[in-house]
């Protein structure tokens, strides 16, 4: 697995094709995770999130749309150049984006409603720190809702998802985006090898959340988790 540097000096390199490699390889259906991402989220308007590892802020934006106040940080910055020139051609709120480290954000303790993650837990050196500092700055009775890809369990899917993932996928995206750095083999990678379902959620309450659920989605291709943070 490559440390953190490499992971943020790789996610630059293919920052300015990332969404059109994202919407191409997923057929759009990561934009529709996003959107039940935050329909699980339950969120109030006017309420606070931190959308962490925000990435091209796409998750953020969406939250913004919903009503929410909301700050996107990534230690990656040209993803947020992208993220911000998104959220200019928004109307209406707009995410504010700085950069962060998920280990150690930028933040005072209970600063927020909410916290998100979408596709990026997986590439924090430690996902469980980097859960708890997530707890460390949402309020009491605040929670935590991560989007983050999963394996099939169906069969004949399984196995068609796996040699797409492994096979195609890495090809594809470095056609789509026009990097030859290893990204698009580094996701099938990082994917295969991470904690996912019921492992996740023993992660969430490792890291000090309560009532961790799941919500699988597209036949088991991606997860959602939510945690609950005590009162």
């Amino acid at each position: 697995m490559p440390d953190g540097a490499m992971i943020q000096r790789m996610f630059a390199e293919v920052a300015p094709g990332y969404d059109r490699a994202n919407r191409w390889l997923s057929l759009g259906i990561d934009q529709a995770w996003r959107r039940r991402t935050v329909q699980i989220a339950g969120l109030q308007s006017g309420e606070r999130v931190l959308d962490v590892c925000a990435g091209t802020g796409d998750l953020s934006l969406q939250l913004a749309r919903a009503g929410a106040k909301v700050v996107g940080a990534d230690f990656c910055a040209p993803m947020l150049v992208r993220a911000d020139l998104k959220g200019q051609r928004q109307r209406g709120a707009r995410p504010r984006f700085l950069v962060g480290d998920a280990m150690c954000l930028p933040f005072a303790d209970a600063s927020f409603d909410l916290c998100t993650v979408a596709f990026g837990i997986r590439n924090v050196a430690d996902p469980i720190g980097a859960l708890r500092e997530m707890r460390r700055v949402t309020k009491p009775g605040g929670r935590v809702v991560v989007l983050e890809f999963c394996q099939p369990r169906v069969p004949v899917l399984g196995s068609a998802y796996l040699f797409y993932f492994r096979r195609v996928l890495p090809r594809l995206g470095r056609l789509l985006n026009g990097s030859n750095n290893g990204a698009y083999q580094y996701l099938p990678d990082s994917v295969m090898a991470f904690p996912e379902r019921e492992a996740f959620l023993q992660m969430l309450l490792a890291a000090g959340f309560t009532m961790p659920r799941q919500t699988i989605l597209t036949c088991g291709i991606a997860a959602i988790y939510r945690g609950e943070i005590q009162t």
